[in-house]
């Protein structure tokens, strides 16, 4: 039992930046051990951007491994508290959402995440359930619990204090919203990013006072580096996987992060267990194993998760047609266009390049080919006929020219 438990823990802890209360989370892993008794694992998402990247996820996989050891994970869609929006990070106060806006990008977080989530093991919940009967007496009630002062010890309500940058009184008011979400849900663990800190304490301190018999434990997981290993994976950067990426893409850009970062997605993205990674850690170091090899392993998982099985197999062939074999895809875009084109337009019609003058410098850099071979006359006009046009290593296009 010892055992087992300590395992579980393991796994658990696996990439966190700082947990809370861990006893409390050992306890309830012992009892779900001993009686088959679960517990409730808490995450809260404001549905205000639909499209999910790995970074995303990483918040995800850990509620799967909760699941794996008792924890039945209340996925809570905050529709109330996303018309106000969660200030924490932000400099201004946010732009409020409409209801329709909230509704349907919660359907497309929770199309998106039971592709990682057990879903009979998942509670999907909506704070206007019960914020909306809050009422004014109960919201003085629950405001009474803060003071201005601890408030504005928050880092970034701080500055834009300092810096007579307008707080709106609502956003003071959404951390107390998302504490009493713990006290309505009856959760026994909250988890969030690093930057959720001051909200996720604020469950536990809502419980005591509200008499909940309990205080939530808080785990809270680090921000996910990008493809470059240095800042924060985001679409603004441009260093994202995201999870509706087409497998083949999907795929390459998993392939095309350091070995070093590699291990890091191993510990936040993989469902492999840390006894499994430190095994194929111990290959690469004995050379006994490529890291490519484990790098294509991560790259096939990933993909699957989001694409189905077999989906990895596909991509990886698909790849090395691409580049090993140096062949071209199964499967580009089809444009047809009428004779005679010029090679810069067609490339920028074709949405190879965003401009003719970029085209020129692609071709000019040796960059562009047709039909597999290197071209370096950007004056060259196209006559009928189906031509390969690639740009790159991996962009392609089929052009047919009537």
């Amino acid at each position: 039992m010892e055992k087992r438990v300590q395992e579980a823990l393991d796994e658990i802890k696996r990439g966190t930046s700082e947990i809370i209360d861990i006893e409390a989370i050992e306890k309830l892993i012992k009892k779900y051990f001993e009686t088959g008794e679960n517990f409730f694992v808490k995450a809260g998402f404001d549905p205000t951007a639909p499209d999910l990247h790995l970074g995303h996820t990483v918040l995800i996989q850990k509620l799967a491994t909760f699941q794996k050891f008792g924890g039945i994970i209340q996925f809570l869609i905050g529709d109330f508290t996303a018309t106000i929006g969660d200030p924490t990070g932000k400099s201004e106060t946010r732009k409020i959402l409409t209801s329709e806006q909230v509704l349907n990008n919660a359907e497309t977080y929770k199309e998106q995440v039971f592709k990682i989530l057990d879903p009979k093991k998942t509670q999907v919940m909506f704070n206007s359930q019960w914020l909306k009967e809050l009422g004014t007496g109960g919201l003085i009630t629950l405001a009474s619990n803060l003071t201005v002062a601890r408030m504005l010890e928050r880092d970034d309500f701080s500055k834009r204090y300092a810096s007579n940058t307008p707080i709106a009184l609502s956003e003071f008011i959404y951390p107390l919203l998302q504490g009493y979400d713990s006290v309505a849900m009856n959760t026994d663990i909250e988890l969030g990013g690093t930057d959720q800190k001051f909200n996720l304490l604020m469950g536990r301190t809502l419980q005591k006072a509200y008499n909940c018999k309990k205080q939530q434990a808080v785990l809270m997981m680090p921000i996910l580096e990008g493809l470059d290993g240095v800042q924060k994976m985001s679409k603004s950067l441009g260093n994202y996987i995201g999870v509706t990426d087409e497998p083949f893409d999907m795929f390459g850009k998993i392939l095309s992060i350091s070995d070093e970062l590699m291990w890091r997605y191993f510990e936040l993205l993989s469902s492999k267990s840390l006894k499994e990674i430190d095994e194929i850690k111990k290959d690469v170091k004995n050379e006994t194993l490529h890291p490519k090899k484990v790098k294509e392993s991560l790259a096939m998982e990933i993909v699957e998760r989001f694409h189905g099985n077999g989906a990895g197999e596909v991509a990886k062939a698909e790849f090395e047609k691409v580049f090993t074999n140096k062949d071209i895809p199964t499967d580009m875009p089809e444009f047809i266009f009428k004779a005679p084109v010029w090679i810069c337009q067609a490339l920028v019609d074709s949405k190879l390049v965003d401009s003719t003058s970029q085209a020129r410098r692609d071709i000019k850099a040796n960059a562009v080919s047709i039909n597999q071979e290197k071209i370096d006359d950007d004056k060259l006009n196209l006559q009928t006929g189906e031509y390969i046009l690639q740009k790159g290593k991996k962009n392609f296009a089929k052009i047919i020219i009537k």
